[in-house]
């Protein structure tokens, strides 16, 4: 029987783009075809722009992240889930606010077979995808070019398979720890890794916590300060089955509390992929079938310059220690200050210091008051 649900699973997932069409015609009643729209309360604070379609990139669209190192150019997954499935770069353009307003062309990046809603940098900069339907992980060294590594998820209890994946961010519950969740089950996990020595990591074990609806995909974490959100306890969920973009909050170990699902976008074809915009804090999401899209949402708050990626211990358990993150232009300098410092200047004002005491100031008034007495004129 588990054999045949995952048969049934993977034929489904290769017909996504009839599928997609089939539910979308079924949601004609809830929104109008095309009607993309961010729900209440949220409208009022978060607008979106749709930036079309990436100009050479294989469809059907995987998940995307900012390249290490370079904000202005995006990893995203082309041909997703197909053995000829590869990872694209396309730069972007930013306006005057430095938000993404434009994909360019993209160019063939490294190799990326059945990937998926999960493209993640690890610990190490390695580059993680999820690849369906084949329920496994890869790892691909920085620069990302190849996968080096293939981990198997169904001898640890994955159900088939794995849509996406992510590393909890500093300074939320559960922070390094790496969560994985299954399209169309939703089955939502906590996986323990470890380095192997070879620069990439062993998956040892997988514990599900919960189990989340709407077909989801790709995730983020939101930034902390982001309106309406409440800070190191909020999650996103590019849900592909239901076309929606779901918001929640986290418990105490990093997991959606499945009570707190909110609607925070609706209106979508596959929502696929999820990526937070380093420099700006915006949501990127792609989409799977359908028009292929990729969409910005803006309103987020810029995330922490020094964001830590996980590594681990060898038992599996994550910590955290950081790497490079692109530093936001609107990201404040700090300020030293001595603590013997007892005097504070004006910018372009010189500080006086004095240096006589009260008492010789007086001594010193006297004789010179003395001085004039005696070069006075005398009568």
């Amino acid at each position: 029987m588990a054999g045949q649900q995952a048969l049934a699973q993977s034929l489904s997932r290769m017909l996504r783009v009839p599928i997609t069409l089939a539910a979308a015609f079924f949601l004609l009643e809830a929104a109008p075809a095309g009607a993309q729209t961010i729900q209440p309360p949220y409208n009022g604070s978060y607008t979106f722009t749709d930036l079309g379609s990436v100009s050479g990139l294989p469809t059907n669209y995987g998940g995307l992240t900012f390249q290490l190192g370079n904000p202005n150019v995006i990893i995203i997954g082309g041909a997703a889930n197909t053995t000829s499935g590869a990872l694209y770069s396309v730069p972007v353009t930013r306006d005057g606010q430095n938000h993404v307003s434009a994909l360019g062309s993209s160019t063939l990046f490294g190799q990326g077979a059945n990937n998926d809603g999960g493209v993640v940098y690890g610990p190490s900069n390695v580059l993680f995808l999820a690849r369906y339907p084949v329920n496994q992980i890869g790892e691909n060294k920085s620069p990302g070019t190849t996968t080096d590594k293939i981990v198997s998820l169904g001898t640890l209890g994955v159900a088939v398979s794995p849509g996406a994946l992510n590393f909890v961010p500093a300074g939320f519950p559960g922070t390094g720890q790496l969560k994985i969740v299954s399209w169309s089950g939703g089955q939502w996990y906590t996986a323990a890794f470890s380095p192997d020595g070879s620069g990439t990591f062993d998956i040892t074990s997988a514990t599900q916590n919960t189990t989340i609806p709407g077909g989801p995909e790709g995730f983020i974490y939101v930034p902390p300060g982001s309106p309406l959100f409440t800070s190191f306890l909020s999650l996103l969920v590019s849900e592909y089955s239901a076309g929606t973009i779901a918001a929640y909050t986290i418990d105490s170990n990093g997991d959606p509390v499945v009570a707190s699902r909110t609607v925070f976008m609706s209106g979508l074809t596959g929502a696929e992929g999820a990526a937070i915009d380093p420099l700006t804090g915006d949501f990127l999401f792609s989409t799977f079938g359908g028009t292929n899209h990729v969409i910005v949402v803006k309103g987020f708050a810029v995330p922490p310059t020094n964001t830590p990626t996980p590594t681990n211990t060898p038992a599996g358990v994550p910590t955290s220690t950081p790497t490079f993150t692109p530093t936001s232009t609107l990201t404040p300098t700090s300020t030293v200050v001595s603590p013997t410092a007892t005097l504070t200047s004006t910018p372009g004002v010189a500080v006086v210091v004095p240096t006589l005491s009260f008492p010789m100031l007086a001594l010193l008034g006297l004789m010179l008051a003395a001085a004039g007495f005696l070069l006075m004129p005398r009568s």
